[in-house]
């Protein structure tokens, strides 16, 4: 993948930088929204596909991004199509960091060392050039504004920013009411945008953790009170792997 466009999750995260303050709009929901806006950029790149509710990898060849390339073999090494609220769900330690110090050393953000109650050193983010937030958001604007379907990557943008939160940060108030409904509205025109934006939104809900539950088998013996003996739960999470991406939360 050429470096001459910038990552969903590059875009992302810059939508989410306020430029008055360096600090990130929606900070613990956006951590999951940069791990969905890699599985969309894999897509996009032709690299996995969606197998139902699941993602699947199709061509497993690196992408020339070593971020994305570590979530590629992430995605490989489990040998079978993994369920995307299972995988936006999983800790990924560090991944808006690694984004951030990406950015910086493109240039297009600078780090500001600083302190919080005089005591504790903290790191806030400042945009280099707010013409390029400006280009990003003047796209989602003007998917809004006309009504013309967008092209796939700015509708992927478009419901990632919904699934995050940051439809009230880019449109706030009474006056953004409408444009934060056709924001949502926008989720509609990408269909693994969709569905990495529900995920999103299902593990912010606790969907992730929820066992699916269904009839007990024919035959099975029930257990005092009525309800069928224990068996393990169903779409129950696996364990994180050691050594796996993680969030972090990030100032």
């Amino acid at each position: 993948m050429g470096r001459s466009r910038r990552t969903l999750p590059e875009e992302l995260l810059l939508l989410a930088l306020d430029p008055a303050t360096g600090t990130t709009a929606q900070p613990q929901s956006l951590d999951l929204g940069l791990a969905g806006a890699q599985l969309v950029e894999l897509a996009l790149a032709g690299r996995i596909a969606p197998d139902g509710d699941r993602i699947a990898v199709v061509v497993p060849r690196p992408t020339g991004d070593p971020t994305l390339d570590c979530a590629l073999e992430l995605l490989r090494r489990r040998g079978a199509p993994v369920r995307a609220v299972h995988w936006i769900g999983g800790p990924r330690l560090g991944l808006r960091q690694t984004y951030l110090s990406h950015l910086e050393r493109c240039g297009m953000v600078h780090a500001v060392a600083g302190q919080m109650c005089g005591v504790l050193p903290t790191t806030r983010y400042q945009a280099t050039d707010n013409a390029i937030s400006r280009e990003i958001r003047a796209r989602l604007d003007s998917a809004i504004r006309t009504g013309v379907p967008p092209d796939p990557r700015t509708a992927a943008l478009a419901a990632l920013a919904h699934a995050v939160g940051l439809g009230k940060h880019l449109y706030p108030g009474n006056e953004g009411r409408s444009s934060r409904s056709r924001l949502r509205d926008l989720i509609r025109h990408d269909p693994m945008g969709g569905l990495v934006a529900h995920a999103v939104m299902d593990v912010q809900n606790g969907a992730a953790a929820q066992p699916r539950r269904g009839p007990a088998p024919a035959g099975r013996q029930a257990a005092p009170g009525g309800r069928a003996a224990a068996e393990p739960a169903r779409g129950v999470p696996a364990q994180p792997r050691r050594g796996s991406m993680a969030r972090v939360v990030a100032h």
